[in-house]
């Protein structure tokens, strides 16, 4: 068979990540589906020790995300309110709406989670606590700065010189 369609959940590879609080394991359960180019929708097992925290506070611009509690507990962070999840909860976090969502594990036990959502190469995020931005067909997240439309650029605009250099 050239395409596998199963992954099997406890042979997937385990990817490390963070430092901290920010650490976190994972299992990207649609590698095939990436690996053949399809970015559509992907699933992923996230795993959080005690004391950690999946990912900053952030919102979507073109990605709905929905999160599938599978074991231990957590707590998620959805605009204004806390709350805490547990096995066979089910979150959904819709894009476009600029509502900030973020999950953490204060307990004894790890959390494992779902995250299953598409992978968009022209994906927008927002990060709240800080102000930053995630640009993804750009590769970066950084801090933008309002400026007016106009500023700085040229005068007379590059077109003019570029075209008299045609003729």
């Amino acid at each position: 068979m050239a395409f596998d369609p199963v992954t099997r959940t406890a042979d997937a590879h385990v990817e490390e990540g963070g430092e901290g609080a920010w650490q976190s394991s994972y299992k990207v359960l649609t590698r095939h589906m990436r690996e053949l180019g399809v970015t559509r929708l992907g699933v992923v097992e996230n795993t959080l020790p005690p004391g950690s925290v999946g990912c900053p506070f952030h919102w979507h611009a073109r990605e709905d995300e929905v999160f599938y509690v599978l074991r231990g507990r957590g707590v998620l962070r959805y605009g204004d309110t806390v709350r805490e999840v547990g096995p066979g909860d089910c979150i959904s976090c819709p894009a476009g709406t600029q509502t900030a969502h973020q999950l953490a594990n204060p307990f004894d036990e790890p959390f494992v989670y779902l995250g299953i959502g598409p992978w968009d190469p022209h994906e927008v995020c927002g990060y709240p606590d800080t102000g930053k931005v995630m640009v993804r067909a750009l590769k970066a997240v950084g801090d933008l700065d309002r400026k007016p439309y106009m500023e700085r650029e040229p005068e007379p605009p590059a077109i003019f010189g570029l075209w008299k250099d045609q003729t």
